[in-house]
């Protein structure tokens, strides 16, 4: 699937996790509102639905005017604004979770996924299969992987495979692996 690019016209997303878009933005909120606002995005809240594209529209211009390290940003900021399954303990747990928490801040059509598999007690992989750009996703994934890393985890290690095709090449989907 394309970066930047909704795989079905209808497909909308739930504010709360647009809203991760101005609060990665910081001392930047209002540039994060206007180039929301410039897409088709009025003042997004939480609750509220609005169409995936535009979404996808205000982070290619973020990515071309302000730089994809902000698209990672973002993506750091999703597992505190967007809605997630409650319960979660693990960090092989929270990293399924992803997917179900995309599904749920999701709706209208088809949407892609972020396929997780455990490769053992230390690490998995992803397979993410949806619109949204590379940088973005590798965020949301460090993000969980950090916030639920067991505590005899020194550090969490986050590496797209260079051995597969990746959307930013423009295939179908992007692998991560995920270590601690």
């Amino acid at each position: 699937m394309v970066q930047f690019q909704a795989k079905e016209p209808g497909v909308e997303v739930l504010g709360d996790a647009i809203l991760s878009t101005v609060e990665a933005m910081g001392g930047f909120r209002e540039t994060a509102l206007r180039i929301l606002r410039e897409n088709g995005v009025e003042n997004p809240q939480r609750g509220a639905w609005y169409l995936q594209q535009s979404w996808l529209d205000a982070f290619k211009q973020i990515s071309e005017s302000i730089g994809k390290n902000t698209l990672y940003l973002i993506g750091t900021k999703i597992p505190e604004s967007a809605v997630f399954p409650p319960d979660i303990k693990t960090i092989h747990q929270a990293l399924a979770s992803i997917d179900v928490a995309y599904h749920m801040n999701h709706r209208g059509g088809k949407i892609g996924s972020y396929g997780y598999t455990e490769n053992g007690e230390r690490g998995g992989t992803f397979v993410c299969d949806n619109p949204y750009p590379d940088d973005f996703d590798r965020g949301i994934i460090e993000a969980m992987a950090k916030r639920f890393k067991p505590a005899d985890a020194i550090r969490v290690k986050v590496e797209q495979d260079e051995s597969a095709p990746s959307r930013g090449q423009g295939a179908e989907s992007t692998t991560y692996r995920v270590s601690w």
